[in-house]
């Protein structure tokens, strides 16, 4: 069953363009697990709380989201991640 999310992340402060590049690299990896990127979006304007970026994503399955967690490419980057991102907040969407 296809599984398609909502992902919000919002960056440290000063570190909006390290959350781009760290998403670059882990999102390319998406396609090994049966995923793709649907849209990518960058939040314009300052404050108010909103988050940084905003992504939809589809994945053929479950398993398919369970293996990219644990991608060893995706968890040798953990340092990088929690350096440039300070909250993620991840919601099933039905996507029309």
């Amino acid at each position: 069953m296809t599984v398609q999310m909502c992902v919000l992340l919002w960056a440290r402060a000063g570190a909006q363009e390290a959350l781009a590049a760290y998403e670059d690299k882990v999102l390319a990896l998406l396609p090994d697990h049966g995923g793709r990127v649907v849209q990518r979006a960058r939040v314009t304007g300052a404050g108010g709380g909103q988050p940084t970026e905003i992504q939809l994503l589809e994945v053929e399955s479950q398993a398919g989201i369970d293996s990219f967690m644990v991608d060893e490419r995706r968890t040798a980057l953990a340092a990088e991640r929690d350096a440039a991102i300070e909250r993620t907040e991840i919601y099933p969407v039905e996507l029309s």
